[in-house]
């Protein structure tokens, strides 16, 4: 990211990308600080990362382009520091700052929630920095015991603690922050509620994972994430989906607690995540206006919901008998029912609606019903920055020929080949060779890191460039949980690894992600820098984006593996005449 006084700076290339373009693969870990402190200054923990890239000259006095490696012979080869950001900025989420948003002048429909949206800096106004942790940062705790306590040194924000006492979602506790496991509408704890859930839809043995046939969850409004949390002992994987709000922080407590979650809202955008992903979506007193603009809110969680998915919905509004909420849930009601969603089960203070196995009902509506149905040419795969329509996404005619999305019980549905890799015009046996392929890797991979990372060091993964998903498929063993990044513009491939019970977002990776610093403990970049050398973005950015997005560590190293691929010169005219 550039830096906000560099704009007239000529852009310099930087060697190490081209290096990059010929690796295959990049494992990047950053650790700094000091027995579980960051003791080292801010400049220190900048000059240690560049020194140890070897980044790095002076300015050319003539104005030419140079390399940050320097300029001339590899003798002349000067290390160069990034200069570290100012502490205000030790939270900063360049596409989520508010600040920009009102120094830009911006104007957005606040009712539409615009302003929690994606709005990324200008070159000219984004940071040549790295971002520094509080003074009192310590090494996070280590998962599972992170599900329920971090330290407080790492977000100093208790205001929630305060705000929500009365609901069970944090408690101050000395140095640490405690998460008991409550929200706000199951005070007494996740687990009960979402055994209660299971109930509902008659499970067997109240197991929410109803034999492996519920595997991926969208929790919307998420808070700090103890329901996605409280999911992940019955081999249940959620989105746990906030915005940066005036609950501010609380996704990044979520993944202070190794708990997967994503920086998002139901706007304007449609969220980064293809069709038909999740088999439940969750709304407990999220406090999100499903009425407006036609519905178009519920219609985004129908095109993200399986066939017979459900929407279990826990609100004022499901059981209150006041005037208002009253008129909602009739209004809500007639809405659903147009939608062709029935009532599962209503029970208390919550009532969980069902998807359709397949078109029937859509094409039994009345002529002219609302909401339509989106039209033929509308992809429901293509997100990234695409408006909501609100409009019904149909199914492709073989899901409605069999009724459902055909997909194995977890743990099976990870390496058995999906209906929907026809889609993609992929083969079974494409697909089991990648599986494959990535099983010999993260084996290599993993005997690389044993000698130098602590088992319980990594909790939370980013793979750059997932593809099918199969590096973390291959992980499936480790403690651990990956955010599979699908690229914007390339083959719409993530709806596979929502297909393998995995997660994930589409992204662009000439912009920052939509995380809190230090929310990541490995990242995985698969010839990311080669694909961002063809679009002309900047790998010195990207860089330092990873930087921003890597959690430290105690250890005063940092891990670079890079494999190098086989590179034969071309045979000259005196080779070819003998």
């Amino acid at each position: 990211m550039r830096g906000r006084n560099d704009a007239g700076q000529s852009k310099r290339p930087i060697v190490l990308c081209c290096m990059m373009i010929v690796c295959l693969c990049l494992l990047f870990l950053y650790f700094s600080g000091s027995n579980g402190q960051a003791k080292s200054t801010a400049f220190e923990y900048g000059t240690k990362f560049s020194r140890t890239l070897g980044w790095g000259s002076d300015d050319g006095e003539d104005g030419s382009e140079e390399s940050i490696f320097g300029t001339g012979d590899a003798d002349d080869i000067k290390p160069k520091s990034f200069p570290v950001c100012d502490d205000r900025h030790s939270e900063l989420i360049p596409c989520l700052d508010r600040n920009l948003i009102y120094q830009m002048r911006l104007k957005l429909d606040l009712n539409l929630m615009e302003h929690y949206e994606r709005h990324c800096p200008p070159p000219e106004r984004r940071f040549n920095c790295l971002i520094p942790p509080p003074h009192v940062y310590k090494v996070p705790i280590k998962w599972p015991k992170s599900r329920d306590v971090v330290w407080k040194a790492n977000i100093p924000h208790t205001h929630l603690a305060k705000e929500k006492s009365d609901q069970n979602w944090m408690v101050e506790a000395g140095e640490k922050i405690k998460f008991p496991g409550g929200g706000t509408h199951f005070h007494h704890g996740a687990d009960k509620y979402i055994s209660n859930i299971a109930n509902m839809l008659n499970f067997k043995d109240n197991n929410i994972n109803n034999e492996g046939m519920l595997r991926t969850v969208l929790d919307v409004g998420c808070g700090v994430a103890s329901f996605g949390g409280y999911l992940l002992s019955s081999n249940v994987i959620a989105m746990s989906l906030a915005p940066n709000d005036v609950h501010q922080n609380q996704i990044q407590f979520a993944l202070e607690r190794g708990i997967p979650a994503y920086l998002g809202v139901l706007g304007t955008k449609r969220l980064p995540y293809p069709s038909r992903s999740f088999e439940l979506a969750h709304c407990s007193r999220c406090r999100i206006d499903w009425l407006q603009r036609d519905g178009i809110l519920l219609l985004e969680l129908d095109r993200l919901l399986r066939p017979g998915g459900y929407f279990a919905y826990s609100s004022p509004e499901a059981y209150a008998q006041d005037e208002e909420d009253l008129r909602i849930w009739k209004e809500m009601s007639a809405l659903v029912e147009r939608m062709c969603w029935k009532i599962a089960e209503k029970r208390n203070q919550t009532v969980i609606w069902v998807k359709p196995l397949n078109n029937d009902c859509y094409r039994r509506r009345a002529f002219g019903t609302k909401p339509p149905l989106c039209k033929t040419g509308d992809d429901p795969d293509s997100v990234w920055g695409v408006p909501m329509e609100a409009c019904i996404t149909p199914y492709p005619e073989q899901m409605h020929r069999d009724g459902g999305t055909g997909l194995a019980p977890w743990p099976a549905r990870l390496t058995t080949p999906p209906p929907r890799l026809a889609d993609l015009y992929v083969t079974a046996d494409t697909f089991e060779k990648d599986t494959e392929m990535w099983q010999q890797r993260v084996e290599n991979y993993w005997s690389l890191l044993g000698p130098k990372v602590k088992p319980d060091t990594i909790r939370n993964i980013m793979d750059m460039k997932a593809n099918f998903g199969s590096f973390a498929a291959a992980l499936k063993d480790k403690d651990v949980w990956v955010m599979n990044v699908v690229p914007h513009d390339g083959p719409s491939t993530l709806k596979i690894i929502y297909d393998r019970g995995l997660i994930g977002s589409n992204h662009d990776w000439c912009e920052a992600f939509s995380t809190y610093p230090r929310t990541y403990d490995l990242l995985h970049a698969w010839t990311v820098f080669s694909d961002l050398d063809k679009r002309g973005c900047s790998a010195e950015d990207l860089l330092l984006e990873m930087d921003r997005i890597l959690s430290p560590e105690s250890e005063n190293e940092m891990i670079l593996i890079i494999r190098k691929k086989l590179w034969l010169p071309e045979a000259s005219s005196q080779d070819s005449t003998t």
